[in-house]
């Protein structure tokens, strides 16, 4: 019980906070609001770590990548395996949220005046004048403000890209990086042990204006999710395993799965499930180099439970603030920011809320909205971690059909035999 209780107690404490919150805003209705500084306070603080967050964060895991330029065959066939069931896992969950809307019925008007206006993002220029204004700003000082989310995401890059490139001659540049990192996490720690109090405050002022159909509007969400996660590990999981290996990869992969299933729902951690997931998927018939290059990597950049929260909480937010999700640019884009949110953010330490805050950025909703979307991100934590742990399991399968050949597996079979 204590075990279970140290590796869960954030998201406990952030799940106590908001059903405390809930019941707080249910009882008092519009008093509520009284507590709305509080949860304020918990925005603000986050908010003013958020452009160090994501410099730090991002520039210094690129700077650290030079070993992935000796990957060769393997690395591409993962880097496009990896791709095609993100993008799938994307479209999948579209589909999903277009069947079954999780927030039907919610007063969205009542929420636009809680939340604020969302920014005009249609074009009103050149496509390429919107293009460069969408990746760039035309001063560093805009690069500070947490409105230009994607331009400083592109600038961490650059700076992480040129540091890894120049090696050895910038070895204390990247330290600073990386000490840069290790600091600002130890502040969105500090902060987040009010985050209970600080959400629980911002739930309850939604609660007392909203009433009971928000509260209804996470709870389809999470049905949804739980849905989508069920359809996804049964169905497409056994999918990717029988391309990989027919029949007989579709019973190795489900012979050798439980665990690492188990592993993941029992951790909620991707990094945790490194090590079991390494010793189930040569249980599997991945070859040792495949195993050891992709499941560290993927528990990093592979996250396709996260691609599909990422679509949820994006159409979370177009439901709420009356956008339409059926156009085939919205359509798109929500696929490919999300896209983005689960496997680009995926390999940043404290990506989760630099997601968040990208998709906010990118579809010009107000930064006030953020905890709207940090709430999902709560819970579907654990699903989410399943698909994203046990995915890598069979992808490397995958993987390694395309690098070793058809015969992979009737190989490992014999020399097992």
């Amino acid at each position: 019980m204590t075990t279970f209780f140290n590796r869960y107690k954030t998201s406990l404490f952030l799940l106590l906070g908001l059903v405390i919150g809930g019941i707080v805003g249910l009882l008092f209705k519009e008093q509520a609001s009284v507590l709305k500084p509080l949860g304020d306070l918990f925005l603000n603080l986050m908010y003013m770590i958020l452009v160090p967050l994501v410099f730090f964060s991002i520039s210094s895991a690129i700077a650290e990548m030079s070993e992935m330029k000796r990957l060769g065959k393997i690395m591409m066939t993962t880097l496009i395996v990896f791709l095609t069931t993100a993008f799938i896992a994307g479209i999948i969950g579209y589909i999903g949220v277009r069947l079954f809307n999780p927030i039907h019925g919610v007063n969205v008007d009542t929420i636009k005046g809680l939340m604020g206006t969302v920014k005009d993002t249609s074009v009103k220029s050149s496509g390429l004048e919107t293009l460069v204004n969408t990746f760039t700003v035309n001063d560093f000082y805009h690069l500070l403000s947490k409105d230009n989310m994607l331009q400083l995401i592109i600038f961490s890059i650059l700076m992480g890209t040129a540091a890894s490139a120049t090696g050895k001659e910038v070895s204390a540049f990247t330290k600073f990086l990386s000490a840069g990192n290790v600091v600002v996490m130890r502040m969105v720690k500090y902060v987040m042990y009010y985050a209970p109090i600080g959400l629980g405050c911002f739930f309850a002022n939604i609660i007392g204006n909203l009433g009971p159909q928000i509260a209804a509007g996470y709870l389809r969400s999470f049905v949804l999710y739980l849905g989508i996660t069920a359809f996804y590990f049964f169905v497409m999981m056994s999918l990717y395993a029988f391309i990989a290996g027919g029949k007989a990869g579709f019973t190795i992969f489900w012979k050798n799965v439980s665990a690492p299933a188990v592993t993941a729902i029992a951790t909620s951690s991707s990094a945790a499930s490194i090590p079991v997931n390494l010793e189930y998927s040569k249980k599997m018939g991945v070859t040792e180099d495949i195993a050891n290059t992709i499941i560290p990597l993927g528990a990093n950049t592979h996250k396709d439970g996260s691609v599909i929260g990422g679509v949820l909480k994006t159409t979370f937010l177009f439901a709420v603030f009356g956008k339409d999700i059926t156009s085939v640019n919205n359509m798109i884009m929500i696929i490919c920011v999300s896209f983005l949110v689960g496997v680009v953010m995926g390999a940043i330490p404290g990506g989760g809320m630099v997601a968040e805050t990208l998709i906010c950025s990118i579809f010009g909703f107000p930064m006030a909205a953020l905890p709207l979307i940090l709430i999902i991100t709560t819970i579907i934590d654990i699903p989410a971690t399943l698909l994203n742990s046990t995915g890598n399991t069979a992808t490397a399968m995958l993987v390694t059909r395309f690098v070793e050949g058809k015969d992979w597996l009737k190989d490992f079979m014999a020399k097992s035999n």
